[in-house]
C-alpha cells in the first residue's frame, strides 16, 4: 500500500480509547483521533465474536466515509473489544450497580475477552480476532466497592480494566494480555504489516 515504509505511517484511529493509542504508540505507529459513533447494541442471534467484528468493521467503515480525498490516502484502524461470561456479552456498565452486578458475575470464575481489530482503505476493510480467557479471583463485596469507588470501571466492557487496578485480581490469561486492554499488539502488527504499513 505504502512505497516507502521507513517514512512513520499515519493512522486514523476510530476510538477515543486513551489506552489503544498508547499500545499504537509502543509500536512506533503515530495515529490521528476520529472516533466514529455507531449504534453497538448486539443484533438477535448474534455470536459475540460475530458482534465484535461487526461493530469493528462498522466502526472503521463510518470513519473512512468521513475523510476528505486527500485524507483517504492514510487508512483507518478500529478495534472492539467485548467480555464474555458464559456466551453472554457483558458491555460497558450503564451505572455503578450495573458493574457491581458484572464483577460479581466475574469473580472466582473465567470469562473470554475478544477484541476485533478493522483497517479500511480504498475500498477494502480487513478484520482480524483476537480472543483470551481469563480467570480472576474470587472478590470480597468490599473489594468491588473499592473499585467501583475508584472509578476506574467506567466506560470499559465487563467493567474492568486489566491494566489498572482490577490487574491485581488476574490470576492468569491464555491469550494477548494487550487484547484485553483493547488492541492486540500481535494481531494489529501482522495487519499493517501485511498492508506495508509497518516495516518491523
Amino acid at each position: 500500500m505504502r512505497n516507502n515504509i521507513d517514512t512513520p505511517p499515519i493512522l486514523y484511529l476510530a476510538s477515543r480509547s486513551p489506552r489503544r493509542v498508547e499500545l499504537l504508540r509502543q509500536m512506533g505507529i503515530p495515529c490521528e483521533i476520529l472516533p466514529a459513533d455507531i449504534d453497538e447494541a448486539q443484533l438477535n442471534n448474534e455470536t459475540p465474536e460475530q458482534y465484535v467484528v461487526r461493530l469493528a468493521q462498522q466502526k472503521a467503515v463510518a470513519c473512512f466515509q468521513r475523510l476528505t480525498p486527500a485524507q483517504r490516502v492514510h487508512p483507518v484502524l478500529a478495534a472492539d473489544t467485548t467480555v464474555v461470561l458464559a456466551g453472554k456479552v457483558l458491555g460497558k456498565p450503564e451505572n455503578d450497580d450495573d458493574a457491581r452486578n458484572m464483577l460479581q458475575s466475574l469473580s472466582g470464575g473465567f470469562h473470554q475477552v475478544h477484541t476485533a481489530v478493522a483497517l479500511a482503505f480504498a475500498d477494502v476493510v480487513e478484520v482480524v480476532i483476537s480472543t483470551t480467557t481469563v480467570e480472576m479471583m474470587a472478590l470480597s463485596t468490599s473489594q468491588i466497592d473499592r473499585y467501583i469507588a475508584s472509578g476506574e470501571h467506567r466506560d470499559k466492557a465487563g467493567s474492568y480494566g486489566i491494566q489498572g487496578l482490577a490487574g491485581a485480581w488476574i490470576k492468569r490469561i491464555e491469550g494477548s494480555y494487550t487484547g484485553v486492554m483493547g488492541l492486540p499488539v500481535y494481531e494489529t502488527a501482522a495487519l499493517l504489516r501485511k498492508h506495508q504499513l509497518i516495516a518491523l
